[in-house]
């Protein structure tokens, strides 16, 4: 008699508000060792608008789970500037994880996602098409251990940058 394939378990993370980076990396572990795909992407997050939205779903599409790496308050303020960011990192993690296709994310304090990169592990990084290929941090990182590294459209005509000059200031009325 032949057996019937069964669907593989589900990977899809039951608990997502555990976003720490020993719990995120401790997730990818246990969605790997059950055979899943683990994508990780990084950003700021700031204010989320349609573009990060497909891009994350994009970057889900690619495997089981998607972990965001989300920039400190502090690592904003280094890499955009003093008046970066307009929602603190707690807040922008509990936007990301109310959206279905993010699965955990987590806070990293760094300048660049390297460290938690290497601490999570993924098995895809994900990164905008404007980030040239041997610009992205942590591509070594991944393909050493047999990953990949794919670069995903940008949707045009969303920027947080844009949105931010957009709106009017309260300082500036």
């Amino acid at each position: 008699m032949a057996r019937s394939l069964q669907p593989p378990t589900p990977v899809r993370n039951t608990n997502p508000r555990a976003s720490s980076r020993e719990a995120a990396a401790e997730f990818a572990r246990h969605v790997q060792r059950r055979g899943g795909v683990v994508v990780f992407t990084n950003g700021v997050f700031d204010l989320l608008h349609p573009g990060h939205v497909r891009y994350l779903t994009e970057a889900r599409r690619l495997g089981d789970v998607l972990i965001v790496g989300i920039n400190s308050d502090r690592s904003v303020r280094a890499n955009k500037g003093p008046e970066r960011p307009i929602n603190r990192a707690e807040e922008r993690a509990e936007i990301l994880l109310g959206l279905a296709c993010v699965d955990a994310a987590a806070v990293f304090d760094e300048d660049t996602p390297l460290s938690i990169i290497t601490q999570i592990q993924p098995d895809i990084l994900v990164k905008g098409a404007d980030w040239g290929p041997n610009n992205i941090v942590g591509r070594d990182v991944v393909e050493a251990r047999g990953g990949r590294v794919v670069r995903v459209d940008l949707a045009e005509g969303f920027s947080t940058t844009n949105l931010i000059k957009k709106t009017p200031r309260a300082d500036r009325q």
